[in-house]
Order: structure tokens, then sequence, then C-alpha cells
């Protein structure tokens, strides 16, 4: 299902400035890091502007017949600086590699726990654009914003100082220059691709969308000979990306471009001083240090001018990245209670997606006795897959409770829940991974005599056995190299290991053929003994042994004969 998940009801959006906030937020572990990454790149700035400074004081002494600066103080200053700013690249990349590799790790948690087993609401090359593009994007925040700021609230008085040795007026047109260049212009050009920027992202998560779904479903693209249909769409968003980032191009370059005037302005200022036109007489071996210093504060003001221009597409990929987390917000935070047995009840239970749309449960009560086994049948949309997400905490309740072993499932710690379930879906994936590493997933502490049986129970271990490697047997991506049915009963293997005494059952013949389906069930029925079994399903095939059938409609659910 595509779209986004639900914020939460009446929710306001939030200011430009608080996705950015909460994100440092989350980097604040990392800040003795980043802010020793900080320290060095200030260092190695300031030894930049000491070598340039001391190189023009050379020339020009040299010039005029002096000799002030020596040869070996130009080569430490050299060494020194090379050595500072390799130290500094290494400080502040491992620094933002880190908190990025958090807040991915974070990003990941909070949408697996709202999206377990394939009931999350977003699309997957939306979910990898931000994961991905999103998340390295705010590596500017730090290396490209922060860090350079700094940087520049450094050079500025510096300037100011060595000018303002030469006059007011001097120090007055140099800073005023640096700080535009630094200061003024990065906030225009932020403000010049503001809307653009927002634009920028949604576009290059489209396009990883189509990419997604012209590869995933390449099969029937082909069959129904839709390829150029397809591909023309991909590239009808490739260039409309190309377009929106041209148009970005051309505004930072005018902002850039500004800047490199500001530039030649301050040095144009230092020139008319230096030859007396302006601003007082000024020394030629002062002249060049000036000269000097200002180069080096410039190419500095220059990457700022370009960092405004992605402040807007880095405040944008904070709002999505922040945005799908908090939508992607899990059920509400756990206790520390423990159920008495795995009896499950629904009582008064209400629940809908969106606060806009029809409830999917209205006063639902059900009762799942432990040890029984249960049909819930019901057409699309009634409700069968919200009532797995009701039971997994993947969304909690509106209205009502719902109690495993006479506890209420919000007062579960986490860890506790997921030992009392498991779950084989209608969409379960296999991993590219071995059938041992697919297996394990189920049950990471399995020995191989353990795997063997899941296997054999499964009615899949025969197949198993004749492969040439057996439990290292390579499997593609989603399973590739079994069939349909095979991939269920590996699926179903990975299920039964897990020693959760309720199995949940979400249409595992979907997909199937009918024999197939009948046989896939059939072993169930032998397997399963001793655990609470819940089948989700459209449909009974008439091979199931049941003790009851619940039927969902209209937001409630009806008790019929097994």
């Amino acid at each position: 299902m595509s779209g986004p998940l639900p914020g939460p009801a009446g929710a306001q959006p939030a200011m430009p400035a608080m996705p950015l906030l909460q994100i440092l937020s989350l980097w604040r572990r990392r800040g003795p890091g980043l802010a020793a990454g900080l320290a060095a790149s200030l260092l190695a700035f300031l030894a930049g502007i000491a070598l340039l400074g001391v190189a023009g004081l050379r020339l020009a002494s040299a010039g005029a017949g002096v000799l002030l600066v020596s040869a070996l103080l130009l080569r430490l200053l050299g060494v020194g600086r090379v050595v500072l700013r390799y130290g500094e690249r290494l400080a502040t990349h491992d620094a933002m590699f880190r908190a990025l590799a958090d807040l991915r790790v974070w990003f990941f948690r909070r949408v697996a726990r709202s999206a377990a087993g394939g009931l999350g609401h977003r699309r997957s090359g939306d979910l990898l654009s931000r994961l991905v593009g999103d998340v390295e994007a705010l590596d500017g925040l730090y290396l490209r914003i922060a860090v350079p700021l700094a940087g520049a609230a450094v050079a500025l008085p510096l300037l100011v100082m060595l000018a303002l040795r030469h006059g007011a007026w001097l120090a007055l047109s140099v800073g005023s220059a640096f700080a535009c260049a630094a200061f003024l212009l990065p906030l225009l050009a932020a403000v010049l691709v503001r809307g653009d920027a927002g634009a920028l992202s949604g576009r290059n998560a489209g396009l990883r969308v189509a990419v997604l779904d012209l590869v995933g479903g390449l099969r029937e693209i082909r069959a129904f000979n839709a390829e150029g249909r397809m591909l023309a769409g991909v590239q009808a968003k490739e260039a409309s990306l190309l377009s929106l980032q041209l148009r970005l191009a051309r505004r930072t370059a005018i902002a850039g471009a500004l800047s490199f005037l500001c530039q030649q302005a301050a040095v144009l200022a230092v020139l008319a001083a230096a030859a007396g036109l302006a601003f007082g007489r000024l020394g030629a071996i002062d002249a060049a240090v000036l000269l000097f210093v200002l180069i080096a504060a410039f190419e500095l003001a220059g990457g700022l001018t370009r960092a405004g221009a992605l402040a807007g597409a880095i405040t944008h990929a904070a709002a999505r990245v922040v945005e799908a987390g908090a939508a992607a917000s899990p059920a509400p935070a756990a206790g520390h209670a423990v159920p008495q047995g795995s009896a499950l009840r629904f009582r008064d239970v209400g629940y809908r997606w969106q606060p806009d749309r029809p409830p999917v449960f209205e006063h639902l009560t059900l009762e799942i006795p432990q040890g029984s086994r249960v049909a819930v049948l019901g057409p699309s949309g009634a409700g069968k897959s919200t009532l797995a997400a009701l039971l997994l905490r993947v969304v909690a309740p509106q209205g009502g409770t719902i109690t495993l072993g006479g506890v209420e499932l919000a007062e579960l710690d986490e860890a506790v829940l997921r030992r009392h379930f498991t779950w084989l879906s209608q969409s379960t994936h296999l991993f590219e991974d071995t059938i041992r590493g697919n297996l394990l997933l189920g049950r990471p502490d399995a020995t191989d005599d353990q795997l063997w049986q899941a296997l054999d129970q499964a009615a899949i271990g025969d197949v198993v056995r004749a492969l040439p490697e057996r439990l290292e047997s390579w499997l593609g991506e989603g399973g590739a190299g079994l069939s349909g049915g095979q991939a269920r009963r590996v699926a179903l293997a990975r299920a039964l290991l897990s020693p959760a005494p309720i199995l949940i059952l979400d249409e595992p013949g979907a997909g199937l053929d009918a024999a197939t389906e009948q046989a896939l069930l059939s072993t169930l029925n032998q397997v399963a003994a001793g655990r609470t079994v819940i089948l989700i399903a459209h449909r009974l095939t008439g091979v199931e042994r049941l003790d009851r059938i619940w039927r969902l409609a209209g937001g409630h659910a009806t008790a019929a004969a097994a």
C-alpha cells in the first residue's frame, strides 16, 4: 500500500527548524567527536591563514630587500597545515559518519517497529530515498555549514583587526565584503532555493520509486509489452529532476558570482590603500600580508555560498527523515508485566488508520483461548491484516483493550511480546542468503538438528537435502531458485523454529495454486499442535482443523460454526 503513514490526529506541521533540532538531539552522544572535529577544523584553518600571511610577509620583505621570515618557519607552517588539515578531515568525517550511522539505525528501528512483516504504509522507494539520500544529505549540516561557519566566525574578526591597524574605513570595507560573502549571500542563496529544495527531495524520491517499480515489475512489464511506457515514465521523472537541478545550479552560480565580486571588491580596497588612492597609505609589506590572508579567508566564504544553496535541501531532508520516524513511531511505551498464559481477548476495540477515513473496527470483541485454532475470515478491507497489526503491537488500539494472558499488550515489554508471537505473512520475504541464514532469523541459536527438524515439519527437508550444499545453499533475492510453494515452506520452517506459543498465519496460501495451498495447510494441521493458531484468510479450503471461525464485517466480529 502506498502513501505515508498518518501522523497523530490534529498534528500541526513542524516549524522548519524543528526537524534540524531533533536531528541534532539524536547526535548528542556524538557531541564530543563533533566538537573535536570542529576544533581540528579551526586549527587547520588558522594554520592556513598563518601560512599564507607569513608567505606574503616573506615575499614582500624579500622584494624590499629585507628578509623578515626564514624559510624554516615557512616549512614548519606548511608541514603543520598539511598535518592539521589531514587530522581535521579524519576527525570531522569520522564524527559525521558515526552520527549518520546513528541516524540510519534510529530511522530503521522506528520504521521496522511500525512496519513489521510488511504492514508498513510507505513505498519502498520512498523509504530507500529517505534512508539513503536524505540521511546522506544531512552530512552537509555539519561538514558544509557548521564547520565553515565556525571558520568564517573566526576569520571575520581577524580580517577586521588586520585592516583596522591601517584605518577604520579599510577595516569596514574589508569586513563588510567578507561578511556579505560569508553570511549574507549564503542566507540569500538559501532563501532563493528554499522552495525548489523541497521539490528536489520529492523528485529524487519519485525517481527512485519509479526505477524500483521498473526493476521489480520487469517480468510483468515485459509480458504486457509495456517497456516503452514504463521507461518513458522514468525518463520524464528524470528530466523533471534534471531541470530542477539545473535551475538550482544557476541560482547557486549567481550567488557564487556575487561572492567572487565581494572578494574582488575587498582586494581592490586593499590595492587602493596600497597605492594611496583611498583609505590612507598602506605599506607594501602590510598590503601583501593582508592580501594573502584575505584570499585564504575568502576561499572559505566561497564554500559557504554553495552551502547556503544546500541549506534548503538539508532542511527538507531533515524534515523527511524526522517525519518518517515520527509517523513510524511504535505503539505505546511498554511496561514490565508478565502474561499468565497466552489467551487473547479483544474488548470493544476501535481503530482507524487515518482520521478522515471510516473506522476499521468499532467495538470489536472476540476471544481466542489458549491453544485453540481459530480462523478470521473476511473480504479485502475488512480489517484482517489490521487485526494482526494490533496483535503484534505495530499499531495501538484507539479504543478498548487487547489482553494477552490477562495483561494489556501496552503493558508488555517488547521482547516479552515478541516471544509470544510468530508470524507467517502473505508476503513473507526470503533474504538473499543461505537457507541456514534465512532459518536462523526465526531462532538465532538453533542447532543443525533443530533446523532439519523444522524443515522436515514443513515438508521441505527432502528438497533441501537434495541440494548440493544443503543448508549452505544460496537463495537468490526473494528466494529465487525455489518455487513459490517451496519458498513458502522454507518460510514456514522459519516460523516453526520460533518457540512462540501463538502462530499468526496471514493469508499463508496467497499466490499458491489450490493443491499447493491445501498441502501447506495440511502440513500446518500436523506441526502446529499445542500452539494457538490464528489463520487469517479470505476463505477456507476445507482441510483446516479449526475450533472456531470469526467473520469480520463492518468493524465487528461474528462467531460462526467451525
